[in-house]
């Protein structure tokens, strides 16, 4: 019950009507007693009244012992023509412990008193002093029991506190049947859309139609609609993502077989006598050994992931030569290749993950080149930092578009040349981060593209990782 949002009202509700009600016995509390008080000094001046109206203003005593019993006090003073008068007296039990003026009180004084009469001893004599009604005096003074007044106050109070507890009571049920129809139910009706939908959330059917009617609950639907929408369209797309992952894996299985054949007669042409076909051989032959790596590497992602680089020292000069070999080959002439890295200069890397990065951004900025139909020259350097090797490809290009640049890293949206998927850069940026570096946009203009690939020189330490 507690756990529940409509057990919660309930109880919170109990709690604030009976503070509600708290708030108002108070001054409730303090207006019985002047009304009390009151009653008293009134009964206590007609007494008195009877007693100036007799001829002789003197009554006898069981007369005098009655009318002070009927109206409840001791003693009644009467002040009339600026003379103070003792009409009625009795003996007093006691020496008078309160003292109330009720002659134009404030509200304070009033809350005050009526507090410190529950609390103090039933014991003791109350002196009131008020004005008489209907002008019969300048003032009326009279001493009363104390226990009276307070026993007619605790009955007074306890009867406003069974009837706030009842309005309480009934107010928080009330409460808690309107938060449970227009409050609960609507909320359980989106949690069990929640459940419907998680058991299958590809089927779009079950996506919940947003029928709330007050604000915040209409305005939670709409939410959760779109995202349901959102994720039902992710989930299709990743289905077909994943039967296209199998296609390719398929495909790259078959080819992987084919190149495997080609490789073996490559191998018997490095036999040939023909020096323009022994020159080209070996290359033909790491061609194709990558291009089977590079089958065998995508049945390995279609599996789980891209396999982790085995780190070594390359030697970075004759990767980037052989870079711009595969590309030079494949170039129609317009563009020029350019090799502006030391000789001699190695770098801790995987050394077919490596080439496959310099090729993709090679290749993507040759292609970039020739579709603008304009010469342009790609240049690769490198430097060596402190922490980290920096390999930078430059281009003479038309640049990337605004589309392009949003986008560079995302599957499928990244692409530049009519017909690419996309997964160029993707792929790159994802083999660089495997090697604890990054591949980053350096900067993109009319004037052309310079990409900066960052690989660190100093292996990750615990701590480092762990943050």
């Amino acid at each position: 019950m507690i756990r529940s949002l409509s057990g919660r009202f309930l109880i919170l509700s109990i709690i604030f009507v009976m503070v509600a009600e708290i708030l108002i016995f108070v001054p409730s509390i303090a207006r019985f007693r002047q009304e009390y008080l009151n009653a008293r000094l009134e009964k206590a001046q007609i007494a008195s009244l009877s007693v100036l109206a007799s001829e002789d203003a003197v009554i006898s005593s069981d007369l005098a012992q009655e009318l002070l019993d009927n109206a409840g006090v001791y003693n009644v003073a009467l002040r009339r023509d600026a003379v103070s008068q003792l009409v009625l007296s009795s003996p007093v039990p006691g020496q008078v412990t309160t003292m109330v003026d009720l002659r134009d009180p404030s509200a304070f004084y009033l809350i005050r008193g009526a507090m410190m009469q529950i609390f103090m001893p039933a014991e003791g004599v109350i002196r009131a002093i008020g004005a008489p009604t209907n002008s019969a005096g300048t003032l009326i003074d009279v001493t009363m029991p104390q226990a009276p007044l307070r026993a007619a106050m605790i009955d007074y109070g306890l009867r406003i506190l069974w009837l706030s507890l009842v309005i309480s009571v009934i107010s928080a049920l009330l409460l808690f049947f309107a938060v449970g129809r227009f409050m609960v139910k609507p909320v359980k009706r989106v949690v069990r859309h929640m459940e419907v939908y998680a058991e299958a959330p590809e089927d779009a059917r079950r996506i919940i139609t947003p029928q709330a009617t007050i604000t915040e609950l209409r305005s939670a639907e709409d939410a959760l609609a779109a995202m349901q929408k959102q994720l039902t369209g992710s989930l299709k797309q990743k289905e077909r993502l994943a039967q296209l992952g199998g296609a390719v894996a398929k495909i790259s299985h078959d080819l992987r077989n084919i190149l495997t054949t080609a490789t073996l007669l490559a191998d018997r042409m490095e036999s040939s006598e023909d020096p323009a076909v022994k020159r080209s051989a070996p290359k033909l032959v790491n061609s194709l050994s990558r291009a089977v790596n590079l089958c065998e590497g995508t049945l390995a992602f279609g599996r789980v992931e891209e396999p982790p680089p085995s780190l070594s020292m390359v030697h970075l000069p004759r990767l980037v030569d052989d870079v711009i070999e595969g590309e030079r080959l494949a170039s129609d002439g317009t563009v020029t290749l350019i090799d502006e890295v030391e000789p001699g200069m190695m770098v801790r890397a995987d050394e077919d993950q490596l080439f496959r990065v310099l090729g993709n951004l090679v290749r993507n900025a040759r292609q970039a080149i020739e579709a603008s139909k304009k010469e342009g020259t790609i240049k690769i350097s490198a430097e060596e930092g402190e922490t980290d090797w920096r390999l930078l490809v430059c281009d003479t290009g038309p640049g990337l578009p605004p589309k392009a640049q949003e986008h560079l890293f995302t599957p499928f949206e990244g692409g530049v040349r009519k017909g690419g998927t996309g997964l160029g850069l993707v792929i790159a940026s994802e083999l660089v981060r495997g090697h604890g570096g990054e591949l980053s946009l350096s900067r993109t203009d009319e004037t052309g593209t310079e990409f900066i690939l960052r690989l660190p020189k100093h292996p990750l330490e615990i701590g480092q990782a762990a943050e």
